[in-house]
């Protein structure tokens, strides 16, 4: 069916939930799962808003911040494998930064991706409530198949 599927994964619930249907798809079938997790950067000028800083930083700094968010990032990866049986499958992780619901929809296109398998609702509930859901911009605007779980 899909032999490759891009499952985006932020820790909620509904990105787990997403990760079974996919393993439920790709078991036997011999499908790549590739599993994104995207880090949002705030926009420049923005940290005095959001209680992070707003000065610049050193190299050293930013080095250090990048090393610590994208731990973070493979930690969210692997407490995913460790809730759904993915043994058998082809299991790829993909870290990047940039807008989320366009970097998903990038990454899908890159990655020649068959289907898009993600969860209807995030960790940002009221951001999505205000802008408009992630899994909602990706439908419309992937040019692969996308499967919203509940």
């Amino acid at each position: 069916m899909y032999k490759s599927i891009l499952v985006p994964i932020d820790g909620s619930d509904h990105a787990e939930r997403a990760l079974k249907v996919a393993a439920q798809l790709a078991h036997g079938a011999g499908s790549t799962i590739y599993l994104l997790n995207v880090i949002e950067y705030p926009a420049d000028g923005m940290g005095m808003f959001i209680g992070g800083i707003d000065a610049p930083v050193s190299e050293s700094e930013r080095k250090k911040l990048a090393d610590q968010v994208n731990a973070s990032a493979q930690q969210v990866l692997d407490r995913a494998r460790g809730v759904v049986n993915l043994d058998g499958i082809e299991v790829k992780d993909v870290v990047r930064s940039g807008l989320t619901a366009q970097r998903i929809t990038t990454e899908a296109r890159e990655l020649g991706v068959d289907a898009i398998i993600m969860g209807s609702r995030g960790l940002g509930n009221i951001r999505g409530m205000v802008f408009g859901s992630v899994s909602h911009k990706v439908s419309h605007t992937a040019k692969c198949d996308v499967i919203t779980v509940t």
